[in-house]
């Protein structure tokens, strides 16, 4: 991700003593190719497993992310005229479930539902990461183009260190996915190996606890 063609952009803002990871939207939804939104992001799934491992043997927060809509889907506004598969995404569905592959504890592991792209935008998130003393955001999932790109940019908005490791996230499309994963690196974050993630995690001095 280099960024040298553009002097005074890319810099790293590094890694923090507080981390929490949020898993953006590795629903079933998303991650079953037999869904109408659906995509093979296997790598990207098992790349997050394995990371998500790592925190949980630390104790850093892990946080979940979903879309669920009303049936009458006024939540999803204009959104749902944009993209009408979402109207597959309604409380009860299977394709709202977080892959069972990532082995989400539900006692210990918040899942916040939203309804748009960010993960901060009229959900609970915020709160939890203040609550928690959080000070970096390590965010998986997918989309690249759309749900990691937004919560990467609320995330430096509301005053965190971004971190995206790059194999834990993915996009439909191949190009798009590079495309942002430059202007994340550019702009707004630290796109690393997630290699480098798993050592942060494991030098962590002192107890995290999980949301």
């Amino acid at each position: 991700m280099g960024t040298d063609q553009f002097e005074g952009f890319g810099h790293s803002t590094g890694m923090g003593n507080s981390p929490a990871i949020v898993v953006i939207d590795f629903m079933k939804g998303f991650t079953d190719p037999a869904s109408p939104l659906g995509a093979d992001f296997s790598k990207e799934v098992q790349a997050t497993k394995e990371l998500l491992e790592r925190a949980r043997e630390t104790g850093v927060p892990v946080i979940f992310t979903t879309v669920i809509y009303e049936s009458h889907f006024k939540d999803a506004a204009h959104f749902i005229e944009k993209v009408p598969a979402l109207k597959g995404l309604t409380a009860g569905s299977e394709w709202v479930e977080i892959d069972p592959s990532l082995e989400r504890d539900e006692a210990r592991e918040a899942l916040v539902v939203k309804k748009f792209a960010s993960a901060f935008f009229g959900t609970s998130l915020s709160s939890m990461l203040v609550y928690e003393k959080i000070d970096t955001l390590i965010i998986t999932g997918c989309t690249t183009s759309g749900c990691v790109r937004a919560t990467a940019v609320d995330a430096l908005q509301h005053g965190y260190r971004v971190v995206v490791p790059e194999e834990c996230v993915g996009d439909r499309s191949t190009k798009a996915h590079e495309a942002n994963l430059y202007d994340i690196q550019t702009k707004y974050g630290d796109v690393v190996g997630v290699g480098e993630v798993k050592n942060y995690l494991l030098n962590l001095k002192g107890d995290k606890r999980h949301v």
